[in-house]
């Protein structure tokens, strides 16, 4: 979406795929949603790797919420930035006191009412718990976009809520009509 005064392409509600050869290991084969994208920045939500013996009951119990109906899934790695801070990618079905709608697919909840819904059984039908996020500056995304590493695809909620995360990366290359295996670690020069 362009915005009106600004010029400015947002391509929240976007997924970014990173790139072979992406040059920054954090972001080896990342899956991230984009949930905000304005001249001001950018904050996305990865998705393609989880935290390593921690899952939800584990992070409910730390936060003093009895599970009750949630299931036991997995924490993913939302990215480097603010990594204790948790966030709920989740189905617009359902919205809280702090819901960003990010499109019609889905939008991002960052405060815990979230996390007792899913607990009572009166959440969204679909979501992701994540710790920390990806940000980028101003412009900082957009001079990143025009470099070797990021590719921009369709969010695709069935790719998002439906996928295991080890299947995110090469599935979402896969909708966009790309086989990894012929992608180049490297970029080239005209």
């Amino acid at each position: 979406m362009v915005g009106a005064e600004s010029g400015h392409r947002s391509l929240a509600g976007q997924l970014l795929l990173a790139m072979p050869g992406i040059g920054d290991p954090r972001f080896s084969h990342a899956v991230i949603a984009l949930c905000v994208h304005n001249p001001e920045g950018a904050l996305g939500i990865g998705l393609g790797q989880i935290v390593p013996r921690l899952r939800l009951h584990q992070l409910m119990a730390q936060l003093d919420i009895d599970p009750g109906q949630a299931p036991d899934a997995p924490i993913h790695v939302g990215g480097p930035v603010d990594p204790q801070r948790g966030f709920v990618l989740h189905s617009n079905d359902w919205s809280g006191e702090d819901t960003v709608t990010v499109n019609e697919g889905f939008g991002l909840t960052s405060t815990l009412d979230v996390l007792r819904a899913i607990a009572a059984g009166e959440g969204p039908a679909r979501w992701v718990v994540a710790l920390g996020y990806a940000g980028w500056g101003d412009g900082q995304l957009d001079g990143e976009l025009t470099r070797h590493g990021w590719f921009e695809t369709v969010a695709d909620p069935d790719l998002i809520f439906a996928v295991p995360h080890a299947e995110r990366w090469p599935r979402a290359f896969a909708a966009a009509g790309i086989d990894v295996r012929l992608l180049a670690s490297i970029a080239g020069h005209a």
